[in-house]
């Protein structure tokens, strides 16, 4: 076994990438999301995972922002983003536009993310790195799902545990028709 570099691994990302296309259309809404270097680190998850959209919302550091930049790799600029500066009402918009809003929150209603049947035009909601998803904009979200913490910690940096998220539905396809 040897790693691969080059055109070897441009080949074999290819060669896997038309074979596994997954089938959902996935977006991320990021509420007050602080820390530009977490907010750069989901847009390079982002275009690895092909989301369709990030949408930015409350304080969260938009691009042009020189520590988001680097984190990203400028992936900024492959992966379509917008703001809105009102989270709720992003969630209002994207519900119009077919997507099923699920937030990556603890909440009392919440299920496991990997017990969760995900509609294939879903949209992911995670929130502040201290304070998580808002009230409001958790009422406004159709479900909540949370990662099972099996050691003392309470929680994952939020990038991490949209990572997990989106990786399980693109992996597993585990989306409803």
């Amino acid at each position: 076994m040897k790693p691969l570099i080059g055109t070897d691994l441009k080949r074999f990302l290819r060669d896997y990438k038309r074979e596994h296309r997954p089938t959902s259309d996935l977006v991320a809404l990021l509420q007050s999301v602080e820390y530009p270097a977490n907010v750069g680190s989901i847009f390079r998850v982002a275009d690895g995972a092909g989301l369709t959209e990030l949408v930015l919302t409350g304080i969260t550091p938009t691009p042009p922002n020189p520590t988001l930049e680097k984190v990203a790799r400028y992936k900024s600029l492959r992966v379509p983003w917008r703001y809105e500066a009102e989270p709720v009402t992003a969630v209002q918009q994207l519900k119009s536009r077919g997507y099923h809003v699920v937030a990556v929150e603890l909440a009392d209603t919440a299920v496991p993310y990997h017990e969760y049947n995900y509609p294939a035009k879903t949209c992911l909601v995670v929130g502040h790195e201290d304070h998580g998803v808002t009230k409001a904009t958790l009422a406004a979200c159709d479900a909540a799902v949370f990662l099972p913490m099996y050691g003392k910690g309470l929680s994952l940096n939020v990038h991490v545990a949209l990572s997990v998220v989106i990786y399980h539905i693109c992996i597993s396809n585990k989306c409803k028709e």
